[in-house]
């Protein structure tokens, strides 16, 4: 009997769908950056990079990470709104192929660090464009609200200090609206304020060349199995018709959950059945520590019984964890076969945002993770660094 939980990770759908993402952007000189963010597993990552995809890194451990599994530095670019001065330098000495800076006083600092290094750094200022992404509140990155990316009072007080960063050099713009987001009107409307900054942009700092339209594509988590792969297509085809630049201009693209999302499952084994007047638990050997999503954003994941029988009765239940918090619960009233104590639970849509979220809190340990061109023969987990 196998060791629960662990993560298990479908290589061949995640080939498939970097296929998908190439063959929608072949035609055009668009870049993606994988978000590192979303699933830092290295057989992932590795796969990734082996692709030619970029890396999007928001902490100097992230770039280690991305150069180990073997992304080039020059198809890394670097976000974050809190960038300390030992990542920033790191990433100056890697010459890192651009800094996303987020603030006023980060591109001071930059511009000083630079100069310590004899080094000219290029950078593209992440804008806030007051864009409603039209998904959860906690992912929300690109309203006048959130914390990211430069304020007007900033930009506007930059365009007067610029003559004076000697060692930076001014040359793109930035932005990211949010994450799991469905409906392309939002960016749509990404676009429209693009094509209005980009001209005040230029009147100020030259020649626009670098364009990071960041990412934020969500999938499908009611129909994982029937939507294994995002629609491409049309989120491509959104900025193809929408952006008003030369058809040879290259764009930058931040996709992180769209492209490991699905690929990604975890396995989970019952420890106990708990049956109450009004509601039955089943205990599970992993909890929050292991799939944060549900308690932090209420996030509904598919749920389903490995192993059964289409004639075995069913039953509702709440899938828990053991976990010292009553947040500690996955699903409520989820309808499943008959389970009992060793039955294996299968939590679908844990690519991204589960491994990469893990916690160590109650004392637990990290679990490890099956890629899928294991499992034919043995089941060996791997577990995590």
């Amino acid at each position: 009997m196998e060791s629960t939980p662990y993560y298990f990770y479908d290589l061949d759908l995640l080939e498939r769908t970097l296929m998908a993402v190439e063959m929608n952007t072949v035609s055009v000189p668009y870049k993606v950056h994988y978000a590192i963010k979303a699933n830092n597993n290295k057989k992932v990552l590795s796969l990734i990079a082996s692709r030619g995809f970029g890396a999007d890194c928001v902490s100097s451990q992230e770039i280690m990470w991305a150069l180990d599994a073997g992304f080039k530095a020059e198809d890394i670019v670097f976000a974050g709104v809190g960038k300390t001065d030992a990542e920033i330098e790191f990433a100056v000495r890697r010459e890192i192929g651009m800094l996303n800076c987020e603030s006023l006083e980060e591109i001071i600092v930059v511009n000083e660090i630079a100069e310590q290094l004899n080094k000219n750094v290029r950078i593209a200022l992440r804008l806030n464009p007051n864009v409603n992404a039209l998904t959860h509140e906690k992912i929300s990155t690109g309203l006048a609200e959130n914390k990211f990316g430069l304020t007007t009072l900033e930009f506007e007080e930059l365009i007067e200090v610029y003559s004076q960063l000697r060692n930076v050099e001014i040359t793109g713009l930035h932005f990211h609206i949010g994450s799991q987001v469905l409906n392309m009107s939002a960016y749509e409307d990404l676009c429209h304020k693009i094509n209005k900054i980009i001209p005040r942009f230029e009147a100020h700092f030259g020649e626009l060349t670098y364009l990071n339209v960041g990412g934020g594509l969500g999938i499908d988590y009611e129909n994982p199995d029937e939507n294994p792969i995002p629609d491409f297509e049309s989120y491509f085809n959104v900025f193809k018709n929408n952006l008003d630049i030369p058809a040879d201009f290259p764009v930058h693209f931040e996709l992180g959950r769209s492209i490991v999302g699905q690929c990604g499952r975890l396995r989970t084994r019952v420890l106990y059945i708990k049956r109450g007047a009004m509601k039955n638990f089943a205990v599970m050997d992993a909890g929050m520590t292991e799939l944060l999503r549900p308690a932090m954003y209420g996030a509904a994941h598919q749920i389903a019984k490995m192993n059964y029988g289409i004639e075995e009765e069913k039953n509702v239940y709440d899938i828990v964890g053991p976990i010292c918090e009553s947040s500690d619960c996955f699903a409520q009233d989820v309808i499943l076969p008959e389970l009992k104590r060793g039955d294996v639970v299968e939590i679908k849509s844990c690519g991204a945002y589960a491994e990469s979220m893990s916690l160590n809190y109650n004392g637990r340990g990290r679990i490890g993770s099956v890629p899928s061109n294991q499992v034919a023969t043995s089941l060996r987990i791997v577990k995590s660094a």
